[in-house]
C-alpha cells in the first residue's frame, strides 16, 4: 500500500472512530485495520460515509474478537501489516491479542507503534503483579495517546515517558451531534411527538451491563421522584443488554413504569433527537475508562451529572458549571442532584448548557488528529524498541492466555 501509511487499528469501526479515522487522514495517510465487522457488544449500523482512508478487515463474517483462534488471528494480522507496511502502527491499548499481536509484528519488523489508551489508574481494581505485566508490555511503545489528564498520568506511571504522550483519544463528531440537535429543537413539536418523548425529561444511555449502575439509577430517580412531586421530569434510559429483563422488573417494583422510558438501542443516526430534546444528561457509571456519552451530550448542548468513577470528569465536567458529579453508590447523592438540576432557572439551565459546548470544543476528531500526528512524530523520533527474551515470551503468553 502506500509508503509512509500509518495504521490505525480498532476493535471495530463504529462512528467514533469513523469520525477520527476521517480527520486524521486530513493529516497523513491512514490504513485503519479493523478486527471484526460485527460484534455481539456494540449493535451500530455499518457507516455509509466515503472514507479519505483505506480499510482493511481482518474478520468479516460477525465473530467476536473473543472467539476466533489465536493462531487465525495472527495470521491475518501479520498479513495486513505486512501487506501495509506502516511506517507507525498506532494500536488500541494492550488487553486483547490483536493489540499484543499488533505490538509483537511492531517489533520484529522495527516499527514505532503508538498506544491509544483510555485506562485509567482507578477504573478496575489494580494488582502488583498485573501492573509490573504492563509496565513492560508498555515500555515496548515507543510513544502514548491517551484521553485526557487522567489516562495520561497511568500511561506515565506504567513507564512511559512524559514528553511522548499526548491527550486526544476520546472524542466525538462534535459537530454532528451539534448541528442535528439544532435542526430538532428548531422542530421539536414533530420529532418529540414521532419519538413519543415527554416534554421535560432526564436522558441517560448505556449498554445494560452491571459496571453503568443502572440499578441505582432507577432507585436514584424515584428518590428524585419523591422529592419533587408531580412537577418531576421523567427519565428516557436508552440503551439495551442482558440485565434489561432485571430493569424491566425493578421499574415495575418501582412503579414507575410511566416515568421510566426505555426506547432500546437507539442508532447513531438517530441519537441526536433524543439528545436535543432532553433537559439533563446523567451518567452513572460504578467504573468508566472515559464515557463518550458525555462527550455527545456536551456537544449537544447539556448540563450533564456524571459519576465521579468516570475517567473524563477531571476534563470535561466543571462542577456547579455545567454539571454535577456524584458518588455512584450514593441512591441519596443522585437523586438529590437530580432534584437541584430540575429546579434550576431556565436562565441558569442556558448558562450550563453553553458551558458544556466550551468545554467539548476542545475535545474533536481534529484534536485527536493532531494530537496522533505529535506522537507519530515523536515515536519516529525515539530510539527503536526492541524486545528482550523475557518480554518476546511474555507478549506470547499474553497472546494465548
Amino acid at each position: 500500500m502506500k509508503n509512509g501509511s500509518i495504521a490505525i487499528l480498532f476493535d471495530r469501526l463504529g462512528p467514533y472512530h469513523w469520525a477520527r479515522l476521517q480527520a486524521a487522514a486530513r493529516f497523513f495517510r491512514v490504513v485503519a485495520v479493523e478486527t471484526c465487522a460485527i460484534t455481539r457488544e456494540y449493535q451500530w449500523e455499518r457507516v455509509d460515509e466515503a472514507p479519505a482512508f483505506e480499510k482493511v478487515t481482518l474478520f468479516a463474517d460477525g465473530s467476536d474478537s473473543c472467539k476466533f483462534k489465536r493462531a487465525l488471528l495472527r495470521k491475518k494480522m501479520v498479513n495486513a501489516l505486512g501487506e501495509v507496511d506502516p511506517a507507525v502502527a498506532m494500536i488500541p491499548g494492550w488487553a486483547t491479542p490483536a493489540s499484543l499481536v499488533a505490538l509483537e509484528w511492531c517489533l520484529r519488523n522495527q516499527r514505532p507503534a503508538v498506544v491509544m489508551s483510555e485506562s485509567n489508574a482507578f477504573d478496575v481494581k489494580r494488582y502488583a503483579l498485573a501492573e509490573l505485566i504492563k509496565r513492560i508490555v508498555v515500555s515496548l511503545f515507543s510513544a502514548g495517546l491517551a484521553g485526557g489528564d487522567l489516562q495520561k498520568e497511568y500511561l506515565v506511571s506504567l513507564g512511559l515517558p512524559r514528553h511522548r504522550v499526548f491527550t486526544g483519544y476520546d472524542v466525538v463528531d462534535n459537530e454532528y451531534f451539534a448541528t442535528n440537535a439544532v435542526h430538532v429543537r428548531e422542530n421539536q413539536t414533530a420529532f418529540r411527538k414521532e419519538l413519543k418523548l415527554p416534554e421535560k425529561y432526564f436522558l441517560a444511555s448505556a449498554r445494560f451491563v452491571p459496571k453503568k449502575n443502572l440499578r441505582r439509577l432507577m432507585e436514584g430517580y424515584a428518590l428524585y421522584r419523591s422529592l419533587v412531586g408531580p412537577n418531576h421530569w421523567k427519565l428516557v434510559l436508552l440503551g439495551d443488554g442482558p440485565l434489561r429483563p432485571e430493569l424491566v422488573t425493578l421499574r415495575h417494583k418501582l412503579e414507575l413504569t410511566s416515568d421510566i422510558l426505555l426506547p432500546g438501542f437507539i442508532q447513531y443516526r438517530q441519537l441526536p433527537a433524543y439528545y436535543a430534546l432532553a433537559d439533563a444528561f446523567v451518567h452513572a457509571s460504578s467504573t468508566e475508562q472515559w464515557g463518550l456519552v458525555v462527550n455527545e451530550a456536551m456537544a449537544a448542548g447539556l448540563p450533564v451529572i456524571v459519576s465521579n468513577r468516570c475517567g473524563c470528569v477531571p476534563d470535561l465536567v466543571a462542577e456547579g458549571k455545567n454539571g454535577f458529579t456524584f458518588d455512584p453508590a450514593s441512591v441519596k447523592g443522585l437523586g438529590k442532584l437530580m432534584a437541584d438540576m430540575s429546579r434550576l432557572s431556565e436562565r441558569r439551565l442556558e448558562e450550563m448548557r453553553e458551558e458544556s459546548r466550551h468545554i467539548v470544543a476542545g475535545f474533536t476528531p481534529a484534536h485527536f488528529a493532531k494530537a496522533a500526528q505529535r506522537a507519530i512524530e515523536v515515536a519516529k523520533a525515539a530510539p527503536i524498541c526492541r524486545a528482550t527474551l523475557f518480554s518476546s515470551l511474555l507478549l506470547k503468553a499474553l497472546i494465548h492466555r
